[in-house]
């Protein structure tokens, strides 16, 4: 899904950071916290208004990739009512998730982050975790083939 890195790229260029916090700030969406239960957070719109909700229950880094999950729905599916859909439709949100973790992944792990560790023997999961990205959705990270040397090693 290039058109994920797309995103990412123009945004994080435009607002000059990669942290969720700032880019929701930047783009004027609200992001607010609350005891969500189980749930650990959901975006809407409401009336015009982007509104990301995070569990406050929550540790910091896990809002942190909550926040950059429920940008990409932002980002990628503003007009998309996920719960409604959900709860009232038989329509899949499977991919928007999938592609709501994609986002987040490729946010918070940029491909600099590989390369500055390419000479070391971490694996994805290792890395992932130093950036606070769960190590079951690494598998979403997509390297940039151009670029990588020989000594680069993803997945073991």
């Amino acid at each position: 899904m290039p058109y994920i890195k797309k995103k990412i790229e123009a945004l994080t260029k435009k607002y000059k950071t990669n942290c969720p916090f700032q880019l929701a700030q930047s783009k004027g969406i609200l992001v607010q916290y609350a005891d969500l239960g189980e749930t650990l957070g959901f975006y809407f719109q409401s009336n015009r208004i982007q509104i990301i909700n995070i569990n406050y229950n929550l540790q910091q880094h896990e809002q942190r990739f909550v926040c950059a999950h429920e940008l990409g729905h932002a980002v990628l599916h503003s007009k998309a009512n996920a719960p409604f859909m959900k709860k009232n439709t038989f329509l899949s949100v499977d991919r928007l998730e999938v592609e709501a973790n994609r986002f987040a992944v490729e946010l918070l792990l940029p491909d600099e982050v590989f390369y500055e560790h390419k000479d070391s023997s971490m694996t994805v999961q290792e890395i992932a975790a130093m950036y606070c990205v769960p190590g079951e959705i690494a598998h979403l990270k997509k390297m940039d083939p151009h670029g990588l040397d020989d000594r680069v090693c993803f997945y073991r």
